[in-house]
């Protein structure tokens, strides 16, 4: 290298740091701001959060970036720094299906950022139980699988607690094959949640033909027998390799590509509009001919956005079911609330459940 080429990556050098000490000079002072925020809204008792704002933030970054800084990078960036200064206002605490590493786990980060207080909870129908005593603010489940559907622990569990969707998260699922070693010949026993081991049958069967598998309750209990135990392989996240230590065997065992999960925020209190929202009921028809298409007659006739119906039958109860409904709107939008009001008088039950942000679109995994 040359004198004057390193001269000038020297220069080039001194004015990223300049830059870098700019930046954090300016996060600091947001940091500032956002706390003087909180202070204010303190004083007229109004929520911390406010969604509108936040998209507005995201959507005015977007134009100004122009497409010269990586979207994805840029977002990552960016909901990092609000989630912080949002958190510095009040902090709270996150209930996950646990413990560590879970796929529950790596959606709760992607939501709050590593600002929040998370609490691994042993089954899912516990963390509802903590958003509905109080003892979290929010929890957050898995509620439906691109290629296996619905959660149905999630779904039974709405319908025994009496708490609201907040917010919603997608989650590209890679699954992996790991244990301690790393070596195939190893493996005696294969391990994970229901679902993954579900998304896995095709590869399992290939592959690992002659190999019991074994349900467990969450795919971080999975990494943590496979650490513990040396002749047992768990399908897992890629954040459990690095919390329990493990190696990999075979990155990519799912059999579809695409697989996605759809993740809710549960809380005791849905948010304000975003404008850009989903509703969520739960409805029970009366026992009659027609019953569902007059359902939904109500909501088209109003142009209304159906996107998710789903059916459950009610415990203890034969012959009897009830249905979670996904609208496009929020509860404050003046056709989804005149919507409601006309199921409600037509059903037989119905809740809200939540109006809430839709998330973003998800960009493929490579």
């Amino acid at each position: 290298m040359t004198e004057s080429n390193k001269e000038n990556i020297g220069k080039v050098r001194n004015r990223i740091d300049e830059i870098d000490d700019t930046v954090l000079a300016l996060i600091k002072e947001r940091l500032k701001c956002a706390k003087e925020i909180g202070r204010l809204k303190s004083r007229d008792n109004r929520a911390k959060w406010d969604p509108l704002r936040e998209r507005q933030i995201y959507d005015r970054l977007t134009r100004l970036n122009n497409s010269e800084f990586p979207a994805e990078p840029l977002y990552s960036i960016f909901h990092e720094i609000i989630t912080t200064c949002r958190l510095s206002q009040k902090p709270i605490e996150v209930a996950y299906l646990g413990p560590e590493a879970t796929f529950s786990h790596l959606a709760a980060v992607k939501y709050f950022g590593h600002s929040a207080d998370y609490r691994p909870i042993q089954t899912i129908e516990d963390v509802f139980y903590e958003v509905e005593r109080g003892r979290c603010q929010y929890g957050i489940v898995p509620l439906e699988n691109s290629i296996e559907g619905s959660v149905t622990s999630s779904l039974d569990a709405f319908m025994k607690c009496n708490v609201k969707i907040c917010g919603e998260e997608f989650l590209n699922i890679k699954h992996n094959l790991v244990n301690f070693s790393g070596n195939m010949d190893d493996v005696k026993k294969v391990v994970s949640h229901s679902q993954p081991l579900a998304q896995c049958r095709q590869w399992l069967r290939k592959h690992l033909k002659n190999i019991p598998t074994q349900t467990v309750f969450s795919t971080g209990a999975a990494a943590q027998m496979a650490a513990d135990d040396h002749s047992v392989a768990a399908i897992a996240s890629s954040l459990a390799i690095k919390t329990y230590q493990l190696q990999v065997v075979v990155k990519g065992i799912e059999d579809y590509s695409g697989n996605t999960t759809r993740f809710v925020l549960i809380g005791k209190e849905s948010p304000s509009k975003s404008g850009r929202d989903k509703t969520s009921l739960l409805i029970s028809f009366h026992d009659r001919p027609g019953a569902l298409n007059e359902t939904l007659s109500i909501l088209a006739r109003r142009n209304i956005n159906l996107t998710r119906i789903e059916s459950r039958p009610i415990k203890g109860e034969a012959g009897k079911y009830i249905f979670f409904l996904d609208l496009m709107g929020h509860i404050e939008d003046g056709i989804i609330e005149e919507g409601c009001e006309r199921l409600q008088e037509s059903c037989y039950f119905f809740e809200w459940i939540g109006s809430y942000p839709q998330a973003r679109q998800l960009t493929p995994n490579p």
